[in-house]
């Protein structure tokens, strides 16, 4: 059974959705006010293990991302550009959208905009107001967390502990409240910014409000998973929690999953010491989104990742090690059958595989059972003792292990969709293999050079010359 570690509880507990059927999942998304850096693609890509396994476990997945497309940044950065904020924040959604494909994040069942639910936003503020949770002052509306005994439960903050002038740096705002630790639900209208009608006059939602709305306008009062990364803890996810638990009298969320942050060459990432890296930064240096998808893959997502360009070279390696097997296996000819250590090599994969993403999405582990597997294959093919049934078996078990990876997907369905053979692409490859044995390697690197401009590559082993495409 798969255990998750909860945030709330602070242990490994078992995970079934609250209904047995759907798993109702809230990410925090992106703020579209620049590109993505790999931090944030760590965390979407957290996102998108947890949403493929819960699928992998049979269970229908409702996923809701939001888009913050309205906070102090993307007004910031509207204004500094010239644009509306429906110009400016449309253009980052886009990005963000590219980055994902291009990452093999699968797209989540709903992507609301907070602009979009502004109506809804303002009804629960006066909810809380109508219950006795927040006040208004001059145009702004605050949540006041001294009527919610179990505010902290989360992060383990404490209201008669918070620091007014750190929690305004963290909050962004500078509005008088009647408690340094009240938040913002609504703030009034600043000159020359966007701006709503409202019941309290013209303004606009806080931050912590927008995530309340859309989850529950999608999924439900008690949402099943609430993801996102670690700084979000305090003070994001805990005003959610107290502003609509006050609002419902329900609990918000069974499971929070939070994701440990990166660090890039052993230190905080920062553009000042020249570390600071979105996918185009590293797409432009060569790198491919496969490696990339892998390299923030390799820590535990509880755990620091120490993101370096050595380390995505060694993911550039490893990527090599699957697609060179994968172009590899459905071209050999195998005998007929199967046996009976290739079955129980595949099953034993298959069972540790489970084991390890039952145990809190251990995907390292998860991962170091494909490579070991196919390092095993390999002694079995170079030994002559792999069958075609094997090989189905194989591909079959990377087909399911992908479902949840996202590593081999375009590999796979390659060697799924390709015939075996192109006749021309064969016809010049038997050719070259004629020209080495003539010791012609002028004919056989001219030969190479031509099949690469179309896109293939060649790769000789021990059984042969095989290929494929880029």
């Amino acid at each position: 059974m798969l255990e998750l570690y909860n945030t709330a509880t602070r242990r490994q507990e078992p995970f079934v959705p609250a209904d047995g059927k759907v798993a109702r999942v809230y990410s925090c998304g992106p703020t579209v006010y620049d590109f993505a850096h790999i931090g944030n693609l760590r965390t979407f890509v957290l996102n998108d293990i947890l949403c493929r396994y819960l699928a992998f476990n049979g269970w229908e997945v409702r996923q809701v991302m939001n888009i913050t497309d309205v906070d102090d940044k993307t007004i910031a950065g509207a204004i500094s550009e010239g644009l509306s904020l429906s110009e400016y924040t449309e253009k980052y959604t886009q990005y963000f959208f590219e980055d994902i494909e291009a990452l093999n994040i699968e797209p989540a069942w709903k992507y609301p905009r907070a602009t979009e639910h502004i109506e809804q936003m303002q009804a629960l503020v006066q909810k809380l107001i109508d219950k006795g949770h927040a006040y208004e002052v001059d145009g702004n509306v605050y949540f006041d967390i001294s009527s919610f005994p179990n505010y902290g439960k989360l992060s383990g903050a404490r209201p008669e502990d918070i620091d007014g002038a750190g929690f305004s740096r963290l909050e962004g705002d500078e509005y008088e409240r009647e408690e340094a630790g009240d938040f913002a639900l609504w703030k009034a209208a600043k000159p020359d910014e966007p701006s709503w009608d409202s019941p309290w006059g013209p303004g606009r939602p806080g931050w912590h409000i927008e995530c309340s709305v859309m989850s529950m306008e999608y999924l439900s009062p008690t949402l099943d998973i609430h993801t996102g990364a670690v700084d979000l803890i305090f003070p994001h996810h805990e005003n959610e929690i107290a502003q609509s638990e006050a609002a419902t009298g329900q609990l918000f969320v069974r499971f929070w999953v939070h994701g440990e942050h990166l660090v890039v060459e052993g230190e905080k990432m920062s553009k000042s010491l020249g570390n600071f890296y979105t996918l185009r930064d590293l797409l432009e240096r060569g790198h491919s989104p496969q490696a990339i998808r892998h390299q923030l893959l390799t820590a535990h997502y509880r755990q620091q990742l120490n993101f370096t360009l050595e380390g995505l070279e060694q993911s550039e390696r490893a990527v090599q090690r699957l697609n060179t097997f994968i172009a590899r296996l459905p071209r050999l000819p195998l005998p007929e059958g199967s046996s009976e250590e290739a079955v129980q090599l595949i099953e034993e994969a298959r069972g540790n595989f489970e084991q390890v993403m039952d145990d809190d999405l251990n995907v390292p582990g998860a991962m170091g059972v494909v490579f070991e597997l196919i390092k095993h294959v390999n002694t079995l093919l170079d030994a002559s003792e792999l069958h075609e049934q094997d090989r189905t078996r194989v591909l079959d078990f990377l087909e399911d292990a992908d479902s949840v990876l996202g590593l081999m997907t375009e590999q796979l369905e390659a060697a799924k969709g390709e015939p075996v053979v192109d006749e021309e692409i064969k016809a010049l490859v038997a050719e070259r293999e004629q020209a080495r044995k003539d010791r012609d390697f002028a004919r056989a690197d001219e030969i190479r050079d031509q099949l690469a401009a179309q896109g293939i590559i060649l790769e000789d082993t021990a059984e042969g010359t095989i290929w494929r495409r880029k």
